[in-house]
């Protein structure tokens, strides 16, 4: 499995969560994966909204705690 960059978008409201993902996915190469933990609920379909228009694959979705975990991968067409 790829190497995971970790995320904190705790306690930031939309669009900053996504700015965030953004941000870092530009950082990262082919393949990589991202995890970033949020607390906004409209991340739930923020983040996976940005990443179909993007051409990202949300690998996974988990809630904990009142915080939503998601792992991105980022796609080959964007690097």
């Amino acid at each position: 499995m790829s190497n995971c960059t970790e995320v904190d978008a705790r306690r930031l409201l939309c669009p900053m969560p996504v700015i965030r993902l953004q941000d870092q996915i530009n950082r990262e190469t082919a393949g990589a994966r991202v995890r970033i933990t949020c607390t906004d609920p409209g991340t739930l379909n923020d983040i996976p909204a940005w990443c179909r228009i993007n051409g990202h694959s949300v690998v996974e979705i988990s809630e904990q705690d009142r915080e939503i975990v998601f792992v991105v991968e980022k796609s080959a067409a964007d690097d």
